[in-house]
């Protein structure tokens, strides 16, 4: 059949079959009918769904062959490279270059998705809903979280959750063996109540631990959520820079164990808060920018 965008032209088809070769039309009075060329319902009579009940479908565009085709060689050298060491298709197009094998990286995008060796988002992940970052005008109004990943002498991990409020500078942070939704929650309700302040919007990235179960868990309490663009870890930098931080003066000189961690933490916070001046509120204390708003 002819190429064509048209919906509605298998069932048209269906019904010239049918007035051919059941309502006993002439080819030429049902191309009048219609407004075709009687060839073309003399094609139409002859396919093999042109049984004049079912609709007959227009053929695929796409061509059998293309001259651009991959050869059968590199089809093959790309999936020996995806199955070896799982690598993504950049990384494959440039071993391939390197291997003396032109080919663009469209087409080792394509040979991978085609051969269903790409690794797709699962249509089960539910997106964030976009929320507005607020304007900063007082304390609370939003609230920077993040979690610190260590390894420990003895090859076991632990995290530090850090927060900052972004008007004041004021910070929080909390060692934890592990973490997860509802550790975060918890972190954020002791938060809460050591705060001088209260919280209105909270930011985070989109690490598993910061979930729809704990956007919910702050809706609940009355606190907003709102999550930084993938990728775009300038959304948040005040906590950054916190973490930077609190590892440079507090976390360096501290021997690597869970013990001395929670006892050191609680001391820096009280000298951050109080006595440390920050460029970014000119030369204050957080705890000097609290008592003035």
């Amino acid at each position: 059949m002819a190429y064509t965008t048209n919906p509605n032209l298998p069932k048209v088809r269906r019904d010239a079959v049918n007035l051919v070769k059941y309502r006993k039309w002439s080819i030429r009075r049902v191309a009048k009918h219609f407004g075709y060329n009687p060839s073309t319902i003399s094609r139409w009579c002859k396919n093999p769904y042109a049984t004049g009940w079912h609709i007959i479908p227009t053929k695929s565009s796409k061509p059998h062959t293309s001259p651009n085709a991959l050869s059968g060689e590199i089809i093959k050298a790309i999936i020996q490279k995806r199955i070896g060491r799982r690598r993504c298709g950049q990384v494959i197009h440039q071993e391939l270059k390197r291997d003396g094998i032109n080919v663009s990286l469209p087409s080792v995008q394509r040979t991978l998705d085609r051969l269903g060796l790409l690794k797709k988002r699962s249509p089960w992940k539910r997106p964030h809903d976009f929320t507005l970052r607020p304007i900063v005008t007082h304390s609370g109004a939003l609230i920077q979280v993040d979690t610190i990943h260590i390894m420990l002498s003895d090859g076991k991990k632990l995290y530090i959750y850090t927060l900052i409020d972004l008007f004041s500078r004021w910070a929080y942070a909390e060692v934890v063996p592990k973490i997860g939704a509802s550790e975060s929650v918890k972190f954020m309700q002791r938060a809460v109540k050591i705060s001088p302040f209260r919280f209105e919007m909270i930011q985070t990235d989109n690490g598993s631990e910061f979930s729809i179960s704990f956007t919910h868990a702050l809706k609940r309490n009355g606190i907003g959520h709102r999550h930084s663009r993938v990728r775009k870890s300038n959304d948040n930098a005040h906590i950054e820079r916190f973490n930077r931080t609190i590892q440079e003066e507090c976390l360096d000189h501290t021997v690597n164990t869970l013990k001395n961690f929670k006892k050191e933490i609680p001391l820096f916070l009280k000298y951050y808060n109080t006595e440390r001046l920050h460029m970014g509120i000119n030369y204050q204390t957080p705890l000097e920018v609290l008592q003035r708003s």
